[in-house]
């Protein structure tokens, strides 16, 4: 354990002793006024005005001791960041408060969030705030020592912001192999040889033809932050051979990424099989050590993002998307980055909180069965009238409900008094809850015989109460079919009371979701305006990863190659460069690599593409246009230039799947996307694939 450790320890001992000792006398206090009360009244010698001081007396004791304890808890807050120049403080009384929502579901802007487990202070002891000192968190850095994980509640104030990164994402997530890998590159001496790598993947997920590249921002977080802590060290020397020399953990210790290079595709890039998505360069050792981690950082985040993109492919731009992934997710972990690039892959909000505070997603939600059942009938209703929105004159909101189910019963074909009451009592109080943003669940007991009739009566005695309802969600059920019903009943009641904005009402479908459900609806015909997908969006259930690899392409300049039987596992070799070849209708023709030290491609210069294995694949293109991918992310110990926000790397994914051609878009048989090399780049990889395998001799 170092020294701050040590310290932070030996405070928070203290703390808790000083807040325990405190709370003791308090409680000793208290058990001492019944019997100064039991003297007061049993002695006739002592006056009543003496006795009568020990209650003030004790009374101003007490004050001052929940003053103390009030204060200690203060001094522990302000402790545990006081002195950490990457934390950011989380106040909840800097906080505004949440403004009023206007959206079809309850809606929360993510700036507006309280933080609500935190200890409130008096204005005059909140820690100051300004600009400089908004202090970044650090996690591996707050948190609490084993042994007082339970005894100091400001613990818990610490939140990661969108510019943070999850306290996982370390240098120990990673393989063991690459940490023994490391070790023998530096016995050597040969850990500084300059080395290139190459990420990328071999196939395009769900039997599609253009994957979303996404994970980049986390990959430079990553980079920026590496760095191994004491506990760490402690960790390998306890779990690696013990002859390995002391030398090579003191190396680890002062490890940084701080001259290594990362050149990367845009985040939000469509991109294709081999094109390599990022290129790593820099030391052996370095460049080793973050094959694992930035594997995992992008595999997912562009597996699930591509996946948004197909169900928004599948659905088209008119209807909202929500993801509703979060209880199904692989873990907080997964259901946080589920939320996050299901948003970059087109969905328009998320029924995660925490999401939604992080990463400025709008959340949206309802209620849920649950909500309907615990109502059994209308004496359930605590509260039963509504005030009006304009005048404020409270309304007998529950007898208007009851009283336009009556008139409604009629124009649906219904028996009013058939509908399930519980069921009209929890809409009921849903709607004087949420007046500005009823949306109902209808399909607790029977959509058309009961949900939607309860719904409508609500809807109409809102409307005299001077608000619009928003909608209903069905959660089961034949929903192509349900779809179309509500909507004629919509237009059937909205003729009725000359309401035409009823006419409108969202319909949202939930209910196990997937791609071909999207599909299939949209060749059925349905009247559904948003759709709530969970499972089969964040657990890539058509396909569980995309399988990105990272590949030694170089070293100490001399190209490298991976050769095999399999032709989709051959690398290719050396530093490259990336083109995408535009045609005259502004559509993507081809992906060009190129050898490093090639000159850039020229628009309206005929140029020889061909594929990278097969010899009889070539052709050549004339393009209108010609984009360079690569940008340069990382160097000299920082990421350079401002990262763009996820709601434009958001625009920009919408943008690049327009830049397809539909029929490489297509859910079947799509076609496949070409990824050519240049001329002289093929004549150099085979040349080496053909001097790396060995010749055989036939006996």
């Amino acid at each position: 354990m170092n020294n701050t450790e040590t310290s932070r320890t030996t405070t928070i001992t203290t703390r808790a002793t000083a807040t325990a000792a405190a709370l003791l006398e308090r409680t000793a206090i208290d058990k001492e006024l019944p019997k100064k009360e039991s003297i007061r009244k049993s002695s006739n010698k002592r006056r009543a005005s003496n006795t009568t001081i020990l209650l003030p007396n004790i009374n101003k004791k007490k004050k001052s001791l929940h003053g103390n304890i009030q204060k200690t808890t203060r001094i522990e807050y302000n402790h545990q960041h006081q002195n950490d120049d990457r934390t950011k403080l989380v106040d909840s009384q800097s906080q505004p408060a949440p403004s009023a929502p206007l959206s079809p579901y309850v809606e929360i802007e993510s700036q507006n969030l309280v933080n609500t487990s935190l200890i409130p202070l008096p204005s005059s002891q909140t820690l100051p705030l300004h600009s400089e000192e908004r202090f970044k968190p650090s996690f591996r850095n707050s948190v609490s020592p084993r042994g007082s994980l339970t005894s100091i509640a400001s613990e818990k104030v610490l939140l990661m912001s969108s510019e943070q990164q999850s306290s996982v994402v370390q240098p120990l997530l990673t393989d063991l192999y690459q940490i023994s890998m490391a070790y023998a590159y530096w016995k050597p001496n040969k850990h500084q040889e300059i080395a290139t790598f190459d990420l990328y993947f071999r196939k395009n997920p769900f039997g599609g033809e253009y994957t979303l590249f996404a994970g980049l921002d986390e990959c430079l977080k990553f980079v920026r932050d590496y760095k191994f802590h004491s506990s760490d060290i402690d960790y390998l020397r306890a779990s690696l051979p013990n002859y390995i020399e002391s030398e090579f953990y003191d190396y680890l210790s002062t490890l940084d990424m701080n001259d290594i290079k990362i050149h990367a595709v845009p985040e939000g890039t469509v991109v294709f099989p081999r094109l390599p998505l990022m290129r790593i360069e820099g030391p052996v050792l370095k460049t080793q050590l973050l094959e694992t981690t930035l594997l995992t950082l992008v595999n997912y985040a562009s597996l699930v993002a591509t996946n948004a993109a197909r169900f928004r492919s599948a659905i088209g731009a008119d209807k909202t998307l929500l993801e509703f992934g979060l209880r199904r997710a692989q873990g907080p972990d997964g259901g946080l980055s589920a939320s996050k690039y299901c948003y970059l892959g087109g969905f328009d909000g998320t029924s995660n909180v925490l999401a939604g505070k992080l990463y400025g997603i709008p959340i949206k939600g309802t209620h849920a069965h649950a909500y309907v059942n615990s109502y059994e009938s209308m004496e359930d209703l605590c509260v039963k009238d509504l005030c009006d929105r304009i005048t404020g004159v409270a309304h007998p909101f529950s007898e208007l409900c009851l009283k336009y189910l009556k008139e409604i019963g009629p124009v649906l074909k219904i028996l009013p008094e058939e509908t399930n009451k519980g069921e009209l009592a929890a809409f009921i109080s849903y709607a004087i809850a949420f007046p500005t943003n009823f949306l109902a669940l209808v399909d607790t007991y029977d959509v058309l015989k009961s949900g939607v009739p309860n719904f409508l009566a609500v809807a109409r005695a809102l409307h005299e109460c001077n608000y619009q309802a928003v909608g209903l969600r069905i959660d089961s059920g034949d929903l192509a079919y349900l779809s179309l019903e509500v909507r004629a009943k919509f237009v059937d009641v909205s003729k009725k009371f000359n309401l035409p904005y009823m006419e409108h009402f969202t319909i949202v479908a939930s209910n196990d979701i997937n791609e071909d459900t999207l599909i299939s609806l949209e060749k059925q015909g349905h009247s559904i305006d948003s759709f709530g997908i969970g499972t089969h969006l964040v657990t890539c259930q058509k396909q569980p990863a995309l399988g990105c690899v990272y590949k030694l392409v170089e070293l100490a300049g001399s190209p490298r190659i991976k050769v095999s039987q399999d032709i989709e596992k051959v690398t290719i070799p050396g530093r490259k460069n990336l083109y995408r070849l535009y045609g005259h209708d502004g559509k993507a023709l081809c992906d060009l690599l190129t050898r490093i030290d090639e000159p850039e491609p020229e628009a309206s210069v005929r140029i020889l593409s061909r594929h990278p294995f097969s010899e009889q694949k070539r052709a050549y293109v004339t393009p209108s246009s010609v984009h360079s991918l690569y940008k340069l992310y990382w160097a000299d110990g920082e990421i350079k230039g401002p990262m763009p926000s996820l709601k434009q790397v958001r625009t920009h994914a919408r943008e690049q799947i327009n830049e397809l051609r539909k029929d490489h878009k297509r859910d079947l048989n799509p076609t496949p996307y070409k990824v050519s090399v240049t001329d002289a780049l093929f004549q150099f990889m085979h040349k080496l694939w053909m001097k790396s395998v060995p010749i055989g001799e036939l006996e």
